[in-house]
C-alpha cells in the first residue's frame, strides 16, 4: 500500500482529519443517480441532468458552511494521574462549541490497548454552549502509560458531511496495584481479620510495649489490672500491651517466569504484589521496619528498610512498574545478596511459586545460613487446576491418567515441603482471593506470639 493509501485509509479509520461523506449523503446521491438514469431513458435533456447535479453539489457544499468550524471548538480531558489496576474510573471530555450552530459527535480517546473501555462516544452540542462526555476505563497492566490523541468527528447541518479532527490533549497515568485490600485493613484492621475467622491476638503477660490503660473486660487477664488506678477511679481498669515494634521485615517478590501465570484476575506476580503492599501497610502500622527486594534472574529492586507510612509509597513507587520476566527466578543469587544488605535479624516473607522452589536445592544451602541469623516464611499461590483436577471424579481412562497425575503432583510438593520445614523453613499456600489475608495473619501471628 502506497504512503497517500495509507494516509486516505487512515481517515477512513478515525486517525487522521478530514472531511467524509456521511450515510445520508450516499443515500441521497444514490437516490439521485437511479432517478437520472431513469431520466436519460426517458430522453431528458442532458442540461437538465448537469443542472441537477450541479445543484447537489452547490447543497453539499452549503451545508458545510453551516456547521461549526475546527476552531471554533476546544477540548479539555480531565482524569486521575493514578489508577489502580483493575478499579473502574471515569474521565471527563470538555467540549465547548463558540459556533452558533449545533452539532453531532463521535468521540474516540486515544487510550492504550490495555485499557477496557466502550468507544465511540455518541451525543449533541447545542450552539454556544459546554458539555462534558464521561465515559469510564480501566487499566488491566500496571505502569506509565501517556494519552496524546483524541479523534473527534462531527456532523454537518443537514447531516451530508462528517469532519474529523485529530487532536493532541497530552496527559500521562500512572497505573499501580490493586489497594483495595491495603486500605481494608488500615482502616479497620480487626474486622478485616474477623471476617475471615481470625483475631489479632495480644502477648502473654509481660511481653510488648505498654500500650494504654483501659477499663476491664470479661475475658481479660486478671494479672493485668492496674490496681491503682482502679482505685482512683472507682472502677476495674487493666493496662494493654501490644506487640514490640521496630522489629524487621524483608518482602522478596519473585518475578520469574512462573510467576506469569495467569489467575481468575490477573497473574501471580499482580496478586503476590497486592499481598505484600497489605502486608507492608500493616508492619509500618505497627511501626516495624520494612525492606523490599524484587527478582528474578538478578536484582530487579531493593528499597532499603524504613518505618512509618510514608514509607509505603516509596516502596509502592519503587514496586508498582515491575513485570514478569521470561527467566528462570536464581534464588541462589538473590539470598547471597541479602546477606550482604540485611545485617539485621529480620521476617524474610519470599512471594513465590512453591513448586518451583522445590526444586532449587542450590538455595537450600543459603538458607540454612540464612535461617540463623533471620526467620523464613514462603508463599505461595494454590494451584486451583491441580486441586480440581484432583477432586474430579475418573469418568474414563483419561479422566483417572488425569487425576492420578494431580494426586502425584501433590505428594511430590506435600513431600518436599516436609523436607524443607523440617530444616525450619515454612512454607505456606493460599487461595488468590485468601492471599492477603494469610500473610497478614501469619505475620500477626508471628509478632503475637515474640517469634522474631
Amino acid at each position: 500500500m502506497t504512503k497517500s493509501l495509507k494516509s486516505l485509509w487512515g481517515r477512513f479509520l478515525f486517525q487522521d482529519r478530514g472531511i467524509l461523506p456521511t450515510k445520508r449523503f450516499m443515500l441521497i446521491a444514490m437516490i439521485l443517480s437511479i432517478l437520472l438514469v431513469i431520466g436519460s431513458v426517458l430522453e431528458i435533456s442532458w442540461v437538465s441532468i448537469i443542472t441537477v447535479d450541479i445543484m447537489m453539489i452547490v447543497a453539499s457544499f452549503l451545508d458545510l458552511f453551516f456547521s461549526p468550524k475546527k476552531a471554533q471548538l476546544t477540548f479539555k480531558r480531565s482524569l486521575p494521574e493514578e489508577l489502580e489496576r483493575g478499579l473502574n474510573y471515569k474521565t471527563v471530555i470538555e467540549v465547548t462549541n463558540t459556533s452558533g450552530w449545533s452539532l453531532t459527535y463521535r468521540i474516540i480517546d486515544g487510550l492504550p490497548q490495555s485499557f477496557n473501555t466502550s468507544f465511540p462516544l455518541l451525543g449533541e452540542i447545542p450552539r454556544k454552549s459546554t458539555v462534558q462526555v464521561t465515559y469510564e476505563m480501566t487499566a488491566t497492566k500496571r505502569g506509565n502509560y501517556d494519552i496524546s490523541k483524541l479523534y473527534f468527528r462531527y456532523k454537518s447541518f443537514l447531516g451530508l458531511w462528517e469532519k474529523q479532527s485529530t487532536l493532541e490533549i497530552k496527559d500521562s497515568v500512572k497505573v499501580i496495584p490493586d489497594l483495595t485490600e491495603t486500605k481494608q485493613y488500615l482502616a479497620n484492621a480487626q474486622r478485616f481479620l474477623v471476617n475471615e475467622g481470625l483475631q489479632i491476638r495480644k502477648h502473654r503477660s509481660g511481653v510488648g510495649d505498654f500500650s494504654k490503660i483501659r477499663s476491664y473486660v470479661v475475658g481479660d487477664d486478671p494479672r493485668k489490672i492496674n490496681w491503682r488506678q482502679t482505685a482512683k477511679l472507682q472502677e476495674v481498669m487493666t493496662n494493654d500491651y501490644e506487640p514490640e515494634h521496630g522489629k524487621y521485615i524483608t518482602l522478596l517478590i519473585d518475578c520469574g517466569r512462573m510467576m506469569g501465570a495467569e489467575l481468575k484476575k490477573g497473574n501471580r506476580l499482580e496478586k503476590s504484589l497486592e499481598a505484600a503492599l497489605t502486608v507492608a501497610a500493616a508492619a509500618l502500622q505497627k511501626g516495624d521496619y520494612v525492606s523490599v527486594l524484587a527478582f528474578s534472574k538478578k536484582i530487579k529492586v531493593f528499597v532499603p528498610p524504613a518505618k512509618g507510612m510514608a514509607h509505603l509509597q516509596v516502596i509502592l513507587k519503587a514496586v508498582y512498574n515491575i513485570n514478569v520476566d521470561a527467566t528462570e527466578s536464581n534464588y541462589a543469587s538473590v539470598l547471597q545478596y541479602l546477606e550482604t544488605v540485611q545485617k539485621k535479624r529480620s521476617l524474610l516473607l519470599l512471594f513465590s511459586d512453591v513448586r518451583t522452589f522445590l526444586h532449587e536445592e542450590s538455595a537450600l544451602t543459603y538458607l540454612k545460613r540464612l535461617r540463623q541469623r533471620h526467620m523464613f516464611l514462603m508463599v505461595g499461590i494454590e494451584d486451583e487446576t491441580l486441586l480440581k483436577r484432583r477432586n474430579e471424579e475418573p469418568k474414563d481412562v483419561h479422566a483417572a491418567m488425569v487425576k492420578s497425575m494431580a494426586q502425584q503432583q501433590l505428594l511430590f510438593k506435600k513431600r518436599e515441603k516436609i523436607k524443607w520445614e523440617k530444616q525450619g523453613l515454612q512454607m505456606i499456600e493460599a487461595l488468590e482471593e485468601k492471599l492477603a489475608i494469610t500473610v497478614v495473619s501469619q505475620y500477626i501471628d508471628i509478632m503475637n506470639q515474640n517469634l522474631l
